[in-house]
């Protein structure tokens, strides 16, 4: 008898990192601009404030991507030059997702900048839930290697 696969809410991570040739500044300017994602995240359509808040907490974002999905972003928490979270609260299969990025100092010419999200899936199998982890990391290794380029140019 082949035993029936149910499908349940998972949890799970994501966490990657990445060393940046550039003055902690320069990368800050570029992430804390939360609607400037066409320029460095993968597949991205364009991106639109919801809000008139445009940096720290309240700020909304809408991000179109080219595959036509929109996810709505909400800055919940913020400190300038070192951080920003966000929850996404539509357009994913997901329940929660929140994610920090963060950056550190390495020296003057050097940040350590690391994207860390945490994740409970809609009713998915094991299978699906892991495939998805293995796709929102290679995203992120993507966009962040993208930005470092932009970035170091």
């Amino acid at each position: 008898m082949k035993k029936k696969i149910g499908k349940s809410f998972h949890t799970g991570t994501v966490k990657k990192s990445i060393i940046i040739k550039a003055s902690n500044q320069k990368v800050w300017r570029k992430i804390s601009n939360i609607i400037g994602l066409p320029s460095w995240l993968i597949d991205v359509k364009k991106t639109i404030y919801l809000s008139k808040k445009k940096r720290g907490v309240g700020a909304i974002r809408e991000i179109t991507f080219n595959g036509g999905n929109t996810i709505e972003e909400h800055v919940v928490d913020w400190k300038n030059g070192k951080y920003f979270t966000y929850v996404a609260t539509d357009g994913l299969p997901l329940r929660a997702y929140v994610a920090t990025i963060s950056i550190q100092s390495k020296n003057k010419n050097s940040v350590q900048l690391t994207w860390q999200s945490y994740i409970n899936s809609k009713k998915m199998t094991e299978n699906e839930f892991l495939e998805f982890l293995v796709f929102m990391g290679t995203f992120y290794e993507a966009s962040l290697a993208n930005l470092k380029n932009s970035l170091e140019k």
